[in-house]
């Protein structure tokens, strides 16, 4: 399976390069083609301007050499690390024409990506030294949620599922719409037998009668059991109760100031929303070096 998520990134960052090229460039660059001589080459350096976890390193390495294929990039901080006001993220050396082309998309992915990945190291730090495993969701930007999964990976949190495709996961309108619980395990356990499918399967409990209805139920066919907005004291009586049948998730109300006595309630997995979805994007910025 992660080989073939790693072969769809793939097809997925050429395609999002081409497209965002696209976008941008359009007919042509007509400043740079009106003042910028066509053989001309420039170096210009990637400041860090605010502290962040950086991210999408990789990436603009691959935007500069869509334009230009003699690019020279040297690269002195990779994804990942921890950088501060006025760190050299990397120098470029390529056609100028080609690198102010690409300035604006390295800059726009690379600010976005650092913001998510700071928010997850954020995160990840909090719960150091529990059991307790940080999740993203599926709470991203369409047709982006790929670059926004990369990131969170960089921060050090797990992807969750990336689609609908990849992953069984029953919440309350599910519940509520097919009949119930019971019903909805029953379905699930018959659709995958159906297809030949062997998905892991999360199904959302709302309170401790519906986490037991589950114990019940889906042994060997539910994989995890969501407690969505539990309290603590509940979390741990839910997480006590379901011992090791199931893998446990906590969800809902999660942030900087709850994660880690989330953490500490034993539950096995949190999913956290804001990782993808109320991140700030971080200063960084491309100097031409005279």
């Amino acid at each position: 399976m992660q080989h073939l998520i790693q072969e769809a990134t793939e097809l997925q960052i050429n395609d999002f390069i081409k497209r965002a090229f696209h976008e941008d460039v359009g007919e042509g660059d007509h400043t740079s083609l009106a003042c910028i001589p066509e053989n001309h080459r420039t170096k210009a350096r990637l400041l860090v301007k605010s502290e962040c976890v950086l991210a999408g390193i990789e990436l603009a390495q691959r935007i500069f050499h869509h334009v230009d294929k003699t690019a020279e990039i040297e690269i002195f901080m990779q994804d990942g690390t921890a950088a501060k006001h006025g760190d050299i993220a990397f120098i470029v050396e390529c056609n100028s024409r080609a690198l102010l082309m690409a300035e604006r998309l390295a800059l726009n992915s690379m600010q976005r990506m650092s913001g998510i990945a700071t928010l997850s190291r954020e995160f990840v730090d909090k719960i150091e030294g529990t059991s307790a495993v940080l999740l993203d969701t599926r709470k991203t930007t369409p047709l982006l949620r790929f670059l926004e999964k990369w990131a969170v990976r960089i921060g050090g949190a797990t992807n969750y599922r990336f689609g609908l495709y990849d992953w069984i996961m029953v919440k309350d309108n599910h519940v509520d719409a097919c009949g119930g619980i019971t019903q909805a395990i029953r379905s699930v356990a018959e659709y995958q037998k159906k297809n030949a499918l062997q998905l892991g399967f999360t199904i959302e409990t709302r309170n401790l009668d519906e986490v037991k209805e589950v114990m019940e139920q889906g042994r060997g066919i539910v994989t995890q059991i969501m407690l969505d907005n539990f309290s603590l004291d509940m979390t741990k009586e839910a997480v006590k109760l379901i011992g090791d049948t199931f893998s446990t998730e906590a969800s809902g109300g999660v942030n900087l100031n709850t994660v880690r006595p989330i953490a500490e309630t034993g539950v096995d997995y949190i999913s956290v929303g804001a990782l993808t979805h109320s991140y700030n994007s971080k200063d960084l910025s491309l100097k031409v070096m005279k």
